[in-house]
């Protein structure tokens, strides 16, 4: 089966990156994979068995196009049989315009839940305001546009599926819930910098606005004013790290938050915490949920990609609803005070987790299994 993925992820090109060896694992199930993604300067064309990688160099500006001219031209060179795009936005659109006056079918990946409120919706009375990307409302026009014109559809949550099928209902096919594949792997623990905390939070993602860590930061405010030993650690970079910093000093908790930046070693850090914290407005699954749960700790999180579906509140987790800095304080100090929740969340979440990951079963083979459903549909 010869198959093109339109990718939003230039780290397929660094030869030892997650994202390659993830690339590799698809190659050998699908058969014969070609990815077409923007990319630095230093990347180049580069086939590796049955793995073919293809760079654009492109600004964002052009992106659509760029990407589009190259994907047709290579549908047309290696009669590529589907073209699938990592996501429903400008990706999607590319791929629709590259399989556009080819037999090429168009499968498009739905990994992120842009039919949430809170894709578009900055804040409310009880949390702080956020600004969204303004693409955000153009995205969901575009998706509009794009997915009902695909033969094929993944979602990675059955919460992803329900809000696709809520919105474009017959004029889809009926998405497949393909989760996203995560390291069962448990790292050794990586001691926490040195600190004086008694009880230590740990965010770990990009500091991004669909993130909203300034809930967390609001929602630490509220704890320390009780418990004023409690601190957190942010693991990640992003856009919005200056004006996260800025508003830590704002708030007074210049010696209760510490930014460690991007670090490679998150996953052991966690271990090292005695709790993590999410506030995301949403999530299409929710990777480091995974990830926290694989570390033993306590999850303080927002109602948002699997929780529910896989974790459950009050039994894996502790869930809030998205931007209630209230809500999470409440949770904090629940695991702060209360050391039978603080034993138990983990035991429950890690089972929950291990069970989930092995009802995945071989990814990369169930996705090739997909894509060729497609073709003989």
């Amino acid at each position: 089966m010869k198959t093109l993925f339109i990718s939003n992820d230039p780290t397929i090109f660094a030869a030892a990156s997650p994202a390659r060896a993830r690339m590799r694992a698809y190659a050998e199930a699908i058969g014969e994979l070609h990815i077409v993604s923007s990319a630095p300067r230093t990347a180049h064309e580069e086939r590796e068995g049955n793995l073919f990688l293809h760079p654009v160099y492109v600004s964002k500006l052009f992106r659509v196009h760029a990407l589009a001219k190259r994907a047709h031209a290579l549908i047309l060179e290696y009669g590529i049989e589907i073209v699938s795009a990592q996501d429903p936005f400008e990706h999607g659109l590319a791929a629709l315009r590259a399989a556009r006056a080819t037999k090429a079918k168009l499968h498009i990946q739905v990994h992120t839940d842009f039919l949430s409120p809170w894709f578009i919706k900055s804040g409310n009375w009880r949390s702080p305001r956020v600004r969204m990307p303004f693409l955000n409302r153009s995205r969901r026009k575009i998706a509009d546009r794009v997915l009902p014109s695909a033969a094929g559809i993944r979602a990675v949550s059955e919460r992803v599926k329900a809000s696709l099928l809520a919105r474009y209902a017959s004029r889809i096919p009926e998405p497949a819930v393909l989760p996203i594949a995560v390291d069962v792997t448990v790292p050794e623990p990586v001691l926490l910098p040195q600190h004086s905390f008694t009880f230590a939070l740990i965010a770990v993602g990009r500091l991004e606005p669909e993130k909203r860590v300034e809930d967390i930061l609001a929602a630490v405010k509220l704890v320390v004013a009780h418990y004023p030993m409690a601190g957190l650690f942010i693991v990640g970079e992003g856009s919005e790290r200056s004006r996260l910093e800025r508003m830590t000093y704002s708030l007074g908790l210049r010696d209760n938050v510490i930014f460690l930046g991007s670090r490679p070693d998150a996953h052991g850090l966690m271990r090292s915490a005695q709790a993590f914290i999410q506030a995301s407005a949403y999530e299409g699954y929710g990777r480091t949920l995974i990830e926290a749960a694989l570390a033993k700790i306590p999850i303080v999180t927002t109602d948002v990609g699997i929780v529910g579906e896989v974790f459950k509140g009050y039994e894996d987790v502790l869930a809030a609803p998205v931007a209630d800095p209230t809500a999470l304080s409440l949770n904090i100090v629940g695991i702060i005070e209360d050391t039978s929740v603080r034993a138990e969340l983990p035991i429950h979440a890690e089972a929950t987790a291990r069970a989930h990951l092995a009802s995945i079963g071989d990814l990369p083979s169930r996705i090739a299994a997909d894509l060729g459903r497609i073709i003989g549909a």
